[in-house]
């Protein structure tokens, strides 16, 4: 099977794309969660039909971290509370960790 690992920087670390054949992809399918397993780093398979991207593959997990994520940014009160407390951090507003969680009880 082809595999040909790249990797692309992001602010949040390395982005590791493993690019493979709609055919090596259709033979291979069942041992990709393996392959994500054995290879902690690599964040999706981009299978490829004649050389361009068609599909992604991704793990569960990030799959519905980008969906929320997505979700959240669509939704415009959630995005206005969230520009609001960054505001209030910026202006020193914002409190410690230790001292919300005393007033709450927990």
């Amino acid at each position: 099977m082809y595999l040909a690992c790249i990797g692309v920087m992001t602010t949040r670390g390395d982005v590791v794309i493993t690019r493979m054949s709609v055919s090596d992809a259709r033979q291979g399918l069942t041992k990709l969660p393996e392959r994500f397993v054995e290879n902690p780093d690599l964040t999706a398979v981009a299978v490829e039909r004649h050389g361009k991207p068609v599909l992604a593959v991704l793990p569960w997990a990030l799959y519905e971290s980008l969906a929320e994520t997505l979700e959240i940014l669509v939704d415009d009160a959630a995005m206005l509370a969230f520009r609001q407390s960054i505001r209030e951090v910026d202006r020193g507003e914002a409190s410690p960790l230790e001292d919300v969680k005393a007033r709450l009880g927990l």
